[in-house]
């Protein structure tokens, strides 16, 4: 069955799926959902009426919210790279890495995005203060999980590290990584260097002049 993805490029979540089908070289349509094309978002709306994306779209079957679209690649469209181990517990700890990223990274760093897009009627400063104290407590937590590690999970990059991607990606744009957490930093940059990743930033590059708090000139 052929794969359809609603997504937008300059979008973190969308990034996430991305990667995962860049990983794989898996096959697929690419709708994506800008403003001159507005049909892909009437689509996307009768396909979720939560109306978020990414949504993948496989044959007839709409499935939302980026793990599980993961987890649905890797069942049915499995490719060369496995994103989820065989052995339950190594995969309880890649589901649980995921989480982290979405959770404590991804989510942390959004109320600055979000009152930053609201102008002079937010508190971006504050918000931006509160982001950097909680995305400081995961780039810490994150310092002594990742010591030894190559990617998120142990020695194999996975669902985990489609994730984290672009959380540390968008997160040192927000709060940057600093000195104190060398380990995280230098993470990051090895995800960079994954090509599937780099496939994903640079196909946002364009959109970077909509960061509303101002993409820094590094990455």
């Amino acid at each position: 069955m052929s794969l359809t993805l609603y997504a937008h490029p300059f979008s973190s979540y969308c990034q996430k799926v991305l990667i995962a089908l860049y990983e794989n070289g898996t096959p697929f349509t690419y709708r994506s959902l800008v403003p001159e094309d507005p049909v892909a978002f009437e689509e996307l709306r009768e396909l979720w009426p939560i109306a978020k994306f990414p949504v993948l779209l496989d044959g007839g079957r709409a499935i939302p919210e980026t793990s599980i679209i993961i987890e649905h690649l890797e069942l049915f469209h499995p490719g060369r790279v496995p994103l989820l181990p065989r052995d339950l517990k190594d995969a309880l700890e890649v589901r649980f890495m995921d989480r982290f990223f979405d959770n404590h990274v991804m989510e942390a760093m959004q109320p600055a995005v979000l009152e930053a897009l609201r102008g002079q009627d937010g508190r971006p400063e504050v918000a931006r203060k509160e982001a950097g104290e909680r995305l400081d407590r995961s780039y810490a937590w994150l310092e002594e999980k990742l010591a030894g590690r190559i990617w998120a999970a142990g020695d194999n990059f996975s669902l985990a590290d489609c994730a984290a991607a672009p959380a540390l990606f968008y997160a040192d744009w927000v709060h940057e990584i600093g000195p104190d957490f060398p380990v995280v930093k230098a993470y990051r940059s090895r995800l960079l260097q994954r090509a599937s990743v780099a496939r994903a930033v640079d196909e946002a590059r364009p959109f970077r002049p909509l960061f509303p708090l101002g993409a820094p000139d590094r990455d």
